[in-house]
């Protein structure tokens, strides 16, 4: 009898024994692998070689300056709390002495207007506050309660948005700020005129918008061209003559489906400062896509030199740079960087005569999946490399002497830092790496390789594939999802922090045993413009999901992956997307972690909108019922009847993207159908974590919960 019950005990232990073997113990923690200091908010000073960025060490934020030729990194503020306060809006005074900076606030959300989030809880509620710090070093001093800060000329003012109202008090905090002037609506992007004597504005009206332009108590605020249109972004010429800026429809017209695409027309508008008088520019033409915004790097609205218009446009395909000599002439937009790739960022030299910019292109195929830099004239589609080879370089400026280009870069081992080149090329050479903490573990990092695999209805997908040791022996597999639509993922760490996050996760989760797939699905930029913008996606039929359930197939497919041990994660609407795979297909997503996932994609109707669907204004009431039918249809919350698989939900109850009830709604609705449900909340946090302490403990949790479900159990043996 004894020995009938030792021989089972005796399988357990060499089952359990067999399966640790094959699960390597952890070489890292996630605190190294997220201990990276992460640099944001690169700018350049106006004058002599000093650039400055802030630095994000652990959820410690501090501004750091460099300068030639030596760029060695200091730092000039002195923050030492995890207390997930943003600092953003670095820019230097038009003599370089100064740097301001914005503290607090969560610039990434929809919803910017309410209170300020308070992750760490500090009893005492925080603030947005403009501060200003000497770039040689010193004490900062709080300028104001206030966002969007902008410097004047003269260095010595800077102006600023509080309350839907632009002010302007001194750069040294030195007296209370005076509210600029008074206008209707709200006054928003501030921009100073080369001279500093008139001060340009957005007065937002809510359905339509115009350019102000304020020059002083005793004159009055003059609008240019004010029509029924939303008019933004304005751009002041080199001599402040000109102004451009970018006219859209006003909100409005007759009422369509829920389900239509919107791609609205657009123009680039340049007025004469002394007339009003206006030209059009730039056109989006008849090409019913050309959706400017959408693009990664927006218009990119600039002055070059000899009275020279620089912008963005997909009209090609791609989101490439165009210039435009003398705008309002007979003459067309020039293409400068022809090519099937993206431009996502550009800046001018000193000069105005050059064009730094990142692009996803170069000689290696994979570089489709990498950023390089480029020099282009403004003048001549003639580009020129200036970076290469198998790392990921973005977010470029040019020193004001004209000798050096900073920028930020990355590779599959090496997270991001500032890196400095010279402006005619040559070898890169990496600032501040001393900031790396010596425990970061480099070393022990893969090197994903670029995959493509085919959706059910024929579309290519693309990906990144992170590969542990072990050869072809079966192993679990996660899916990772990003989030946003227009994004793409890297052969690298990630120019985006919140990315370079995840790609570190899914470093980790290799370290586990596990094989990731990094999933680039139609939404994603940097494919072209019918991947970027296909048809059904999202409320709208999630076509997208094919992708997705094409990547779970494709590890299926795999000899080096177990097919009934494959998971999903992803945040926003890699969470939406996640939600979708394990209510769909839990015979392919064995598990789920779904953070701040959108799961109703319902849209609230109002009573102006059925009553123009009643009447037949555009869309019928039938019509509206079918559109609201394919939304939820489109949504988690019609999938849960046939959830099967177990899910970890995360999310922050202070998300001002994602409202925390769509988690709320759908942790019910599944409890109800037996579906097991593990949740992290992050009280008082906000869509993309402001807290690093949050960041490791939700990746830990991803973890933990992929090893509990995913990795074989060791089943009891019965009698």
């Amino acid at each position: 009898m004894r020995s009938l019950v030792f021989v089972p005990a005796l399988s357990i232990i060499l089952a359990f024994l067999s399966h640790a073997a094959q699960a390597p113990a952890p070489s890292f923690t996630v605190e190294q692998i997220l201990g990276f200091p992460a640099p944001e908010n690169l700018v350049a000073s106006p004058v002599g070689s000093a650039v400055a960025w802030a630095f994000n060490e652990r959820g410690v934020r501090n501004v750091y300056v460099a300068e030639g030729p030596d760029f060695t990194a200091r730092r000039v503020t002195s923050y030492t709390e995890d207390d997930g306060q943003e600092l953003t809006q670095l820019s230097f005074s038009r003599d370089g002495k100064m740097i301001v900076y914005v503290r607090g606030g969560d610039h990434g959300s929809n919803r910017q207007a309410e209170a300020p989030p308070n992750p760490s809880q500090n009893p005492v509620q925080p603030r947005i506050q403009i501060w200003s710090v000497p770039a040689a070093g010193g004490s900062p001093k709080l300028i104001a309660e206030g966002d969007n800060p902008v410097v004047a000329p003269d260095s010595d003012r800077i102006a600023f948005v509080r309350e839907r109202r632009i002010w302007v008090a001194p750069i040294d905090g030195s007296k209370q700020p005076q509210q600029a002037f008074y206008a209707r609506g709200s006054s928003e992007s501030p921009s100073w005129s080369p001279d500093g004597k008139t001060l340009a504005f957005v007065s937002n009206r809510g359905d339509h918008s115009f350019i102000g332009l304020f020059t002083g108590v005793d004159r009055p605020i003059r609008f240019v061209a004010p029509s029924t249109s939303r008019d933004s972004l304005p751009a002041w010429s080199a001599d402040g003559r000109k102004i451009a800026f970018l006219r859209q429809p006003g909100t409005g017209g007759t009422p369509r489906s829920p389900l239509a695409r919107v791609d609205l027309p657009w123009k680039i508008v340049v007025a004469d400062l002394e007339s009003l008088k206006t030209v059009t520019a730039v056109t989006s033409g008849d090409m019913p896509v050309d959706p400017i915004l959408q693009n990664p790097g927006g218009i990119g609205l600039r002055w070059g030199a000899d009275d020279t218009l620089l912008f963005m446009s997909y009209r090609d395909g791609f989101p490439h740079l165009y210039s435009l000599q003398h705008p309002g002439s007979t003459g067309k937009p020039l293409l400068l960087t022809p090519g099937p790739f993206m431009v996502e960022q550009m800046t001018l030299t000193p000069d105005r005569r050059f064009v730094i910019y990142s692009a996803n292109t170069g000689s290696d195929r994979s570089d489709i999946d990498r950023r390089h830099l480029f020099k282009v004239p403004i003048n001549a589609a003639t580009p020129t490399p200036l970076t290469s080879g198998t790392g990921i370089e973005w977010a470029p400026v040019v020193t004001a002497d004209g000798q050096a280009i900073t920028y930020l870069s990355s590779g599959a081992q090496r997270p991001p830092a500032p890196t400095v080149i010279s402006i005619s090329g040559g070898t890169p050479r990496i600032t501040a790496g001393e900031r790396l903490p010596a425990d970061f573990p480099a070393s022990q990092l893969v090197t994903p390789e670029l995959v493509s695999f085919r959706a059910s209805d024929g579309v290519e997908a693309h990906g990144q594939l992170f590969k542990p040791a072990g050869g072809v022996t079966p192993k679990p597999a996660v899916v990772y999802v990003h989030g946003g639509g227009p994004r793409q993922m890297m052969l690298g760490w990630h120019n985006r922090w919140e990315y370079a996050n995840d790609y570190g996760a899914n470093q980790y989760l290799v370290s586990r045993g596990f094989i990731v797939l990094s999933v680039d699905y139609r939404l994603s930029v940097g494919y072209g413009q019918a991947f970027q913008f296909a048809e059904n996606t999202g409320p709208r039929g999630a076509s997208e999901y094919r992708d997705i359930l094409a990547a779970g197939k494709y590890l299926q497919s795999r000899p080096d992956v177990d097919p009934s041990r494959i998971g999903i994660w992803g945040a926003s609407l890699g969470g939406y997307l996640t939600a979708l795979a394990l209510g769909r297909n839990s015979e392919v997503f064995a598990a789920g972690v779904d953070i701040h996932g959108v799961h109703d994609r319902l849209p609230p109707v109002n009573a102006l909108q059925l009553a123009h669907a009643i009447v037949g204004d555009g869309i019928t009431e039938a019509d509206l019922r079918q559109a609201l039918k394919v939304e939820y249809e489109s949504s988690p919350i019609a999938a849960v009847s046939t959830w099967k698989s177990p899910v970890l939900l995360i999310h922050g109850d202070d998300d001002r993207t994602v409202d925390f009830h769509q988690t709320v709604d759908l942790e019910r609705r599944l409890l109800a159908k037996g579906v097991k449900v593990e949740e992290l909340v992050l009280p008082d946090d906000v869509h993309d974590s402001l807290l690093w302490q949050h960041w490791k403990t939700s990746i830990a949790a991803m973890a933990e919960f992929f090893e509990k479900t995913l990795k074989s159990p060791v089943r009891a043996v019965t009698r």
